[in-house]
């Protein structure tokens, strides 16, 4: 990969740390009940607020015709939705500065040849993947606009996803860019954190599903789900149990954190060998995002930390990958 600027760096590293705060504030969103506030997808014209008040009043009466008013907060007034609609507001408004602020400074550096050959290819690769989001929240949005008051937890599960991996897309270049020298890789290793991180994948999908179907409220004991290990209910439903079951999203989330800490401590403690400060980061990341997890369940899924909890998936699949990138070899910038 081409060689950079220090001020290609930098750019990226402000779109990766954008991405992460476009995490929570995309968490906050969804716990405080304001994704299905704003009923209208306007791509161009959707930066500007209300500015009114009968543009409010317009505003306010287009979303007590949909579904989650009907049935939901029929008991909101004027005061009450502008206090939701801030959060879905803000989640759109913020989506949309991360869109100039790849584009513009990412276009001067494509025309300044600051960035060229595969990297070049994949800042391009991120325009279109950022654009991609934004159809992708507006299509989650729709789900819950026809005849529930909730969002589709598999669009949730794709909309997050999506986030995640443009993310790691520019963490991943940002690694990239930042290493000159050649050195050898382990393929051993680089397999194994490719299966890592697919598992972490299944868990982050269920993480999403939780949220989707409000099975994180469900139980608020830990080891245990007050008072079993195998909860009743389970596998109860006729079809759909391991996607759509509450009972069992719960279970198989909880359970299969378990399964992400043992493994990626292993494989911390694998590539410790050829890179220890990505080791420690990931053995960092692992018990931080163990603690929020169990914390969420306990505490009945408190804002603040359900959202640091989605923001610990993002700074887990990081360390992840900084440990991956370490142990894969590495020819010469061009290549």
């Amino acid at each position: 990969m081409q060689s950079s600027t220090p001020a290609v760096r930098r750019w990226l590293l402000v779109v990766y740390l954008m991405i992460f705060a476009m995490v929570l504030i995309g968490g906050i969103t969804r716990l405080t009940g304001s994704g299905l506030s704003m009923v209208e997808w306007r791509p161009l014209m959707g930066w500007l607020p209300p500015l009114s008040d009968a543009e409010w009043q317009r505003v306010f009466g287009i979303y007590q015709r949909s579904p989650q008013y009907a049935e939901v907060n029929s008991w909101m007034g004027l005061g009450d939705f502008q206090r939701i609609f801030f959060w879905e507001y803000l989640h759109r408004l913020f989506g949309r500065l991360i869109g100039l602020v790849v584009m513009i400074p990412g276009l001067y550096f494509l025309a300044r040849r600051r960035l060229q050959g595969r990297a070049a290819r994949w800042v391009i690769a991120s325009f279109v993947f950022g654009g991609l989001q934004g159809v992708l929240g507006w299509w989650m949005v729709k789900s819950g606009l026809v005849d529930r008051p909730e969002v589709s937890h598999f669009r949730l599960a794709a909309h997050l996803c999506l986030a995640l991996f443009v993310g790691c897309w520019i963490w991943w270049l940002m690694l990239d860019l930042r290493v000159k020298a050649a050195r050898e890789g382990d393929s051993s290793l680089r397999r194994w954190g490719w299966l890592f991180i697919a598992v972490l994948a299944v868990q982050i999908v269920y993480g999403a599903f939780m949220a989707g179907t409000r099975a994180g409220y469900m139980y608020q004991s830990w080891p245990d789900m007050h008072g079993e290990f195998w909860p009743t209910g389970a596998l109860s439903m006729p079809s759909g149990n391991l996607i759509s079951n509450p009972i069992f999203i719960h279970f198989f989330h909880r359970t299969l954190a378990w399964g992400v800490l043992a493994m990626g401590l292993w494989y911390a403690w694998r590539v410790r060998v050829k890179t220890r400060k990505a080791s420690k980061w990931l053995v960092f990341a692992l018990f931080l995002q163990f603690v929020l997890g169990v914390g969420t369940i306990v505490m009945g899924m408190p804002i603040a930390l359900a959202a640091a909890h989605q923001g610990g998936a993002f700074l887990l699949l990081s360390a992840a990958l900084m440990a991956i990138h370490a142990v894969s070899a590495r020819a010469d910038q061009s290549s």
